[in-house]
């Protein structure tokens, strides 16, 4: 992508970016990168994508099949490198069956244009592939049973970094009840995959003044997936 494009997408998360130098001895360009590397298991073999899909549109497996019009299993390029992983589907992706669409979804696809990827190179999936009623947030059991498609989904995908958008999708993964104030600006992994918690879309649309957080955590995105390669 050129850096005209670039800056375009930038300008739709309202960020302006000046460049500069690295100063002598620079080390990072945003956040904290130390991090330390949980002792979590994918636990369940890679399987055929299609099995795998399949058994999400059919699962009964909690009560949110009672109330769902469909299941959300996830959209983009099941060898992508990079993984995004939200909360759970709202009304708009349960009625359209696909994750991240209206204004949050637009959002978030501008996001992934800032770090040079069209939408549909990336894997963006959910914590749960159900609505929960009314939006709310899903419960401890409900997150239990969707978790084996979701280990499931991340060993077959292998991507080489993992974003957590939003609260929930953080703590998740993470195994933490920190807020993601205290989750963010810092590298932390599932496994051996390298894990960055960013804002949800559907936060910086209410909170315009935190847009440059999120290019802040973008950038740590983009370093640590860069260190990773030259290893």
């Amino acid at each position: 992508m050129d850096n005209s494009r670039r800056q375009q997408y930038l300008h739709a998360l309202g960020i302006t970016v000046w460049e500069r130098r690295p100063s002598a001895g620079s080390e990072t360009l945003a956040g904290d990168v130390t991090a330390t590397p949980q002792d979590s298991q994918i636990g369940t073999e890679p399987d055929s994508w299609e099995k795998l899909q399949a058994e999400v549109a059919a699962c009964r497996l909690c009560p949110l099949c009672e109330t769902r019009t469909q299941t959300v299993f996830g959209s983009g390029n099941p060898q992508a490198d990079w993984l995004f992983i939200g909360e759970g589907p709202g009304q708009h992706e349960d009625e359209q069956g696909q994750p991240f669409v209206g204004n949050a979804g637009l959002l978030l696809t501008e996001m992934i244009r800032a770090v040079g990827l069209e939408r549909e190179a990336a894997f963006i999936t959910n914590i749960v592939k159900c609505r929960p009623p009314n939006n709310r947030d899903p419960h401890t059991d409900e997150i239990a049973r969707c978790n084996g498609y979701l280990r499931r989904q991340i060993a077959f995908i292998q991507p080489k970094i993992i974003l957590a958008v939003g609260r929930i999708a953080a703590q998740t993964l993470l195994n933490s009840e920190a807020p993601l104030s205290q989750l963010r600006g810092k590298v932390h992994y599932f496994a051996n995959t390298p894990v960055v918690v960013v804002y949800h879309p559907a936060y910086l649309l209410r909170s315009l003044l935190e847009k440059r957080k999120a290019w802040q955590d973008l950038q740590l995105a983009l370093q640590t997936l860069g260190e990773g390669m030259r290893e």
